[in-house]
């Protein structure tokens, strides 16, 4: 329903004139007010608390963002519970996922009804709104949540244990077992003015992702195996990444946790299939080098390339002498664009940004230096280790290692294939 419909259907209940209910219901929705909540404000200013008639009871599968206000019976999975600046004020809510047999869905609680992993509960008169695209349910005043003493069985695990690979954005409460593979502190701007927070690298068997601390908890140090509890997921740079927050708790563990030294391995078209990974290594062919590449200047002000001594953000500056290099990588199943920062490309060139300076110098042309790198490069066989982000111009590699294959490439070839045989086979079985 779009806020007109809301209004709409809100004015008719109420008798009063729509045009001035779809202002007042604006304007909460404007700072940030779930719908539901929104509405029910206005049938109080109103003088009318009977909340628009009894809510819909749903299966899980069947909630849609077009509801307003349904009654649903499920199992509480996962609860976290962490602090948010709502309309100035600080607020603490409570968050995770609710499941019955049919679906799961995220729900955010603005009140405390004691919810804990494996509560069976009936949430009456619960909000629905639309939470990066998806439905998701909005605990709050004009909810009545009951607790039933039977469990509801359902097909999803209790509790917020997770390994790194399992992590999507908009996970929540989530327990992790993990190595702080790199830690730093920064100083940031924030909401407060400048503070201070923890960013970095943890990993697990199953991989690597970024994470940041933005209470500095006691115990994230570099190399140390530690339990987080009541963490959440954002998206970062297209790839899920680890929050730490005011409530999460850290505790050393007994055990080492192994694992991050090696990147997993895959075909290309199997990682832009996943959408974007924070750690992966891929193997192919580099047929080109892009324009943009070699001995380029960046704005002193944002970083970003510029052309002709222009920004796009700060139109004239003096750029900053940089190098990059641009190389499509094709392993016969897909190609991507691996990004080398400065470091990687002065090995592959030789030299650093003095050297390109002078060669560029010395030849009148910039474009010296790509063509130097080009002749070096294009045509053989790389493994190359980074970040993959998927946006609207393609598949990018932000290399962190870059380096001639080292494995047999008849072998890698067999084991390309096998994974294809499985993956068709699975797809047949299915």
């Amino acid at each position: 329903m779009t806020l007109d419909d809301h209004a709409e259907e809100l004015a008719s209940a109420l008798g009063v004139d729509k045009e001035e209910v779809k202002a007042d219901l604006q304007n909460l929705v404007e700072y940030s007010v779930p719908m539901e909540e929104a509405k029910s404000s206005l049938r109080r200013k109103y003088g009318d608390d009977t909340g628009g008639g009894a809510p819909a009871s749903k299966a899980i599968a069947d909630v849609s963002t077009g509801d307003g206000s349904v009654t649903v019976r499920g199992r509480v999975l996962t609860v976290g519970k962490r602090s948010i600046r709502y309309q100035g004020d600080e607020l603490v809510i409570f968050e995770g996922e609710l499941a019955d047999e049919s679906e799961k869905i995220s729900y955010t609680a603005w009140e405390d009804f004691e919810l804990t992993p494996g509560d069976t509960i009936e949430a009456h008169g619960a909000g629905v709104r639309e939470w990066e695209g998806d439905p998701e349910l909005n605990l709050g005043s004009e909810t009545t949540v009951a607790f039933a003493d039977e469990p509801l069985d359902v097909p999803y695990e209790i509790g917020g244990e997770s390994t790194l690979a399992e992590l999507v954005p908009g996970d929540r409460g989530r327990t992790l077992a993990v190595r702080v593979a790199e830690v730093e502190g920064k100083v940031i701007d924030g909401r407060d003015g400048e503070t201070e927070i923890l960013s970095g690298v943890v990993a697990d068997e199953s991989g690597r992702l970024p994470f940041t601390d933005w209470n500095p908890h006691e115990g994230i140090d570099e190399d140390a195996s530690i339990g987080i509890e009541n963490a959440y997921v954002r998206e970062f740079r297209g790839v899920p990444s680890v929050n730490v927050a005011e409530f999460s708790t850290i505790e050393p563990l007994d055990e080492t946790i192994e694992g991050g030294e090696s990147a997993p391995r895959m075909s290309v078209h199997e990682a832009i299939a996943t959408g974007g990974l924070f750690d992966v290594t891929i193997t192919g062919s580099l047929l080109a080098v892009r324009d943009g590449s070699g001995l380029i200047q960046r704005c002193p002000e944002c970083g970003r390339v510029i052309q002709r001594g222009e920004c796009r953000a700060h139109g004239d500056v003096d750029g900053e002498d940089d190098l990059r290099v641009k190389a499509i990588v094709d392993d016969g199943t897909a190609s991507l664009t691996a990004v080398l920062d400065a470091d990687l490309t002065a090995e592959i060139y030789g030299g650093d940004v003095d050297d390109a300076r002078e060669a560029a110098r010395d030849a009148m042309d910039q474009e010296v230096v790509a063509d130097e790198i080009r002749g070096s490069i294009v045509g053989h066989e790389f493994r190359v280790r980074g970040t993959l982000s998927i946006d609207d111009y393609g598949a990018n590699l932000e290399a962190t290692e870059f380096a001639p294959r080292d494995d047999d490439p008849a072998e890698y070839a067999r084991t390309l294939l096998a994974e294809t045989d499985e993956a068709g086979g699975a797809e047949v079985a299915e």
